[in-house]
């Protein structure tokens, strides 16, 4: 489905959304009450709808169901036991695989003595991914990345689903068939079931999620010996029709990183990537038809190189990966975000849009060789450079806003590259044309035609053609300083997968990508870059890195069961050590909640917090904690919590004797920067008083 399409769908669903709002006063995340079911939240995303609720205490277990909203009680659908989790303070559920439109979910509690209670939501809006890009080009050779999904978002026909969590990597289990007559074997651990499936005699849709945060070792012995997950076909462009993706927004490939090689159709979505080796995702040789989108891609592990501090490439594709789309990603401080060309001779062909390069430094992407589409990106203070084009490569450069990226557009050894800060690639240079995009704070950009860059025009040693229009073809006598080559205006004589119309204005380019790139709703990982400082610097972020390697799972467990699967190890409940609360324990028994800004940022499972973080409040001691970010209480800030008991919070603050803070409408002065309020069970609210800073909290029962 291409953007035109999607944008109309949007207009329809927050039109039906607002009628829904106006006349029932129930919204997605509008709070819900029916026979001792409390929904908490729900919300729509891309294909996917999801819901929270409160635990019901004499709940058994849960049951989910989902149905078009017009339809009839008779169309729920039940969703998938593993799709249903457990987290310290709520539960939750993601129905997966649904096409654009209006849906209500309903929660089924299993009470004891037989008896059920539910809940409904009200409408959830569920949109359409933005199918565009040389993977859904008809000159491709499937026509689609989509997986194990049609494009509508619905499983294919006869689709098969595995879920993997910390606690099935090794043992899930599936019947692959490895022979022309169909004779099946049982596959057991995620590496099996990819290792039966490259022999190419079963190229059944296969959808595989993977649930919370799976770690290397989780995976141990389902890797190669390089710490990759194996995607791999039998020969060249092979048909794999498969889905890897993360359910939920806390989904991580963390210590591992994916591999994909001689691969068709192929779809890897809504993960995660965490200390991977060497590369995040690697597309090396003959793969055809994948698509790389809505992931979150943060640092690796440090390779033996100056340049590999935050690890090698994150999304690298080479040796023959041809139509290739790479969207709605974000790269989170990345070194070297997309090596695009490695030893090719023939053309090749790949689109990058909508993605946020935060930060990132260099290689947005590095080109040699290919034909590129670039647009509707946003360079997000990149200290290097953002597109990058060397050995004959031609580039697309459309409505991306440029800012603060220290040099736009480059090509070996001319223009801005030989300017005398040392080249960025001693090979032959490529070709850009750029066109329609907003360029901000740029340290140096020189185009051949134009003085719109940072210096006048050079028609021999360039930057990038500037062009008029969309359709324009760059003349021929416009060539690479070294090396020769010519633009080849692939832009108006092939198949892109996209039209003018599905481009966004690049004055939209920021709200949109910052909105919707990454993980469904950005994510569960919370981290706020200081643009002064990181701007500028290809260092490795030692706060940033420390975070990633001190980052673990919130989920409880998997299944909505009476007797829901550990994601970890198997705890006895009986024992004192087992460090999972239940959530709902007896009054009395119930764990301490802790919030560290400093840590933790805005991102909770028990405080709902609404607010702007600073680094620059200055550092705070306490229990031998050293604070060094803090929430500010502004006219805008809450947070808000629910406690099932009798409790004490406890805030900590860096503001003098008698500045105040409300909790639930009442003020309260703090002495020594602290404040304590013993609280009743029930909903609470903090918000602003006095203009202060918040670094800690605490609730005990």
């Amino acid at each position: 489905m291409k953007k035109k399409a999607i944008s109309l769908i949007h207009t329809v669903l927050m039109m039906s959304l607002a009628v829904t709002l106006m006349f029932c006063g129930v919204g997605n995340t509008g709070v819900a009450h029916a026979a001792g079911v409390t929904i908490t939240d729900s919300g729509g995303w891309n294909e996917s709808a999801y819901v929270e609720w409160a635990p019901v205490s004499n709940a058994e277990g849960y049951n989910v169901y989902v149905k078009p909203a017009s339809a009839a009680d008779a169309q729920y659908q039940q969703i998938d036991n593993e799709l249903i989790r457990k987290y310290p303070s709520h539960w939750r559920a993601d129905a997966v695989g649904l096409a654009a439109g209006n849906y209500v979910l309903k929660v089924e509690a299993k009470l004891s003595g037989g008896s059920t209670a539910s809940a409904v939501t009200g409408e959830i809006a569920v949109a359409a991914h933005d199918r565009s890009g040389f993977a859904f080009s008809s000159a491709s050779t499937y026509g689609t990345g989509s997986g194990a999904y049609n494009d509508n978002g619905t499983l294919k026909s006869g689709a098969q689903v595995v879920y993997v969590t910390s606690a099935t990597a090794k043992t899930v289990t599936l019947a692959v068939k490895i022979s022309s007559s169909g004779g099946l074997q049982t596959a057991v651990g995620l590496g099996e079931i990819l290792s039966l499936r490259q022999k190419g005699y079963d190229t059944t849709p296969l959808a595989i999620r993977f649930i919370g945060q799976v770690t290397g070792d989780d995976l141990s012995g389902q890797l190669n010996s390089s710490g990759y997950l194996e995607v791999k076909g039998k020969s060249n462009y092979a048909e794999m029709n498969m889905t890897l993706e993360g359910i939920g927004d806390d989904a991580y490939a963390y210590g591992w990183g994916m591999l994909l090689r001689y691969v068709g159709d192929v779809e890897v979505r809504n993960l995660g990537f965490m200390l991977f080796p060497d590369d995040g995702i690697s597309l090396d040789t003959g793969n055809v038809n994948v698509w790389l989108h809505n992931n979150d891609l943060f640092y690796g592990t440090a390779g033996g190189d100056a340049d590999q501090a935050k690890g090698d490439g994150s999304t690298d594709m080479k040796k023959g990966s041809t139509y290739i789309t790479i969207s709605y990603n974000h790269y989170w401080d990345s070194g070297k975000a997309s090596l695009v060309g490695l030893s090719e001779s023939a053309q090749f062909f790949v689109t990058f849009h909508h993605n946020w390069f935060d930060h990132s430094d260099s290689r947005h992407p590095r080109i040699r060789v290919a034909s590129v589409h670039i647009y509707n990106n946003f360079y997000d203070g990149n200290s290097k450079y953002g597109v990058g084009v060397t050995m004959g490569a031609s580039a697309f450069v459309e409505s991306n806003y440029f800012r603060h990226a220290k040099n736009p557009m480059m090509s070996s050894l001319q223009g801005t590259d030989a300017l005398g800060e040392g080249t960025f690639s001693g090979e032959n240079g490529g070709m850009i044309k750029a066109f329609n995009n907003i360029i901000a704070d740029a340290n140096s950009l020189i185009y051949a035609n134009s003085n719109a860059g940072t210096a006048a025009a050079n028609a021999t040693s360039f930057d990038a053609y500037l062009a008029a229009s969309r359709t324009e073809t760059v003349p021929g006598s416009y060539k690479a300083l070294v090396g020769g080559t010519a633009y080849n205006n692939f832009d108006t004589s092939v198949d892109m997968g996209v039209n003018a119309a599905d481009v966004d204005p690049a004055g939209s380019v920021e709200t949109i990508v910052t909105a919707e790139a990454g993980r469904l709703n950005n994510g569960d990982f919370q981290w706020q870059f200081d643009d002064a400082v990181d701007d500028a610097s290809y260092a490795n972020n030692d706060a940033l890195m420390s975070k990633i390697r001190s980052y673990a799972t919130k989920l409880v467990s998997v299944g909505g069961n009476s007797n829901p699967t550990d994601p970890t190890d198997p705890t006895d409940p009986t024992d004192p050590t087992d460090p999972t609360p239940d959530p709902t324990p007896d009054p009395g028994t119930e764990p301490q909640y802790v919030h560290n800004f400093t840590l933790n940022g805005t991102a909770s499972d028990f405080f709902n917090i609404q607010g702007t973080l600073s680094t620059s409040k200055g550092t705070v001691s306490y229990n031998g904690l050293t604070l060094t970010q803090c929430l500010k209480l502004e006219s805008s800030t809450s947070i808000a919590f629910t406690t099932n008991a009798a409790s004490t919070l406890t805030l900590v603050f860096n503001s003098p004797d008698g500045t105040k803070i409300k909790i639930d409408g009442t003020s309260y002065p703090m002495t020594g920067g602290v404040v304590r309020v013993s609280l009743a069970a029930g909903m609470h609210t903090i918000t602003k008083d006095s203009v202060t800073n918040l670094y800690y909290m605490q609730l005990a029962y």
